[in-house]
């Protein structure tokens, strides 16, 4: 009987591990690469990457320089975690940016998968920050649900200092796992950002892995920071885009959110593909933001 709860209560704590693992799902680069082969939607590129900054360029499959509508500046800077962070600011080529959007990105990858989802916003007058967490692309250090809660809350401070950005609107945007980051940190950088975008965020880890694993799930996975809790204490514009179509974070989850949250706010219900609305809405979205920072 004693070793049979050994045993249970062993496989209890492998699960709960294995069940809080599955929140992060970092792309490393190895060190001292020099060159990426990239997919896009439209084609298939090589990156050629710098060694200390990290500034990529993008060739096509023949070898020429990709010509882009926009610039990309690669950058290092250090997070509270103890880890130095790649991050890259975009800008159009063709209108100077009167607001940023500092972006926090999902779950996988890293910013040379990321970074597509918010080109399209750059047509409507943002430019945008980017970042990756520690253990993710060129980010140093380990990918941990403690570190990338840090990573945030600094990449924020980098941000807001820049010379490109502090004469701007600021506004948070946040998606899939970015979009609950920001939801953690909103009450503490209140002060210095005019809005925050939540893009198919979930509530609280608990409740998303309640809904892969009913209430085993909720039971198996820690939860120290709950963005539940913390965006009631938020008080500048917010707008919550989720699509009904979301097939890795439920509907109702970022409903959740938005109904937690105080006024003044938004929900923008819209359909496609989980972390897509750039893509499908951007005027949309871009004028939405911009109503909100009006309102602030």
């Amino acid at each position: 009987m004693k070793n049979s709860l050994l045993l249970l209560l062993l496989s209890l704590v492998l699960s709960s591990c294995a069940f809080n693992k599955q929140f992060l799902h970092p792309t490393k680069m190895p060190e001292n690469i020099n060159t990426i082969n990239l997919t896009t939607k439209t084609d298939s590129l090589k990156v050629m990457v710098e060694t200390e900054t990290y500034q990529p360029t993008f060739l096509r499959k023949n070898g020429d320089t990709l010509s882009l509508d926009y610039t990309i500046e690669s950058f290092v800077f250090p997070s509270s975690s103890g880890n130095n962070l790649n991050g890259w600011l975009l800008k159009s080529k063709h209108q100077n940016p009167k607001r940023t959007l500092i972006h926090f990105h999902g779950n996988g990858g890293f910013l040379y998968t990321q970074y597509q989802n918010m080109i399209p916003l750059l047509d409507y007058g943002f430019q945008v920050f980017l970042f990756d967490y520690s253990g993710y692309g060129f980010s140093e250090g380990k990918a941990t649900r403690k570190n990338i809660l840090k990573d945030s809350r600094s990449a924020v401070n980098h941000a807001v200092d820049m010379n490109a950005i502090k004469n701007t609107k600021k506004v948070i945007y946040g998606q899939s796992l970015g979009g609950n980051l920001a939801a953690m940190i909103a009450p503490e950088i209140e002060d210095e950002i005019d809005a925050i975008v939540l893009e198919g965020a979930f509530s609280n880890h608990k409740d998303m892995a309640a809904d892969v694993a009913g209430f085993l799930g909720r039971i198996l996975v820690s939860q120290k920071h709950n963005a539940l809790k913390t965006i009631k204490d938020f008080h500048k514009p917010l707008l919550v885009i989720h699509s009904t179509e979301d097939e890795i974070v439920p509907y109702k989850l970022g409903k959740k959110l938005y109904q937690a949250a105080n006024q003044p706010k938004e929900m923008f219900t819209i359909e496609e593909c989980h972390i897509c609305g750039p893509n499908y809405y951007g005027e949309e979205i871009a004028n939405k933001i911009k109503i909100a920072l009006k309102s602030n």
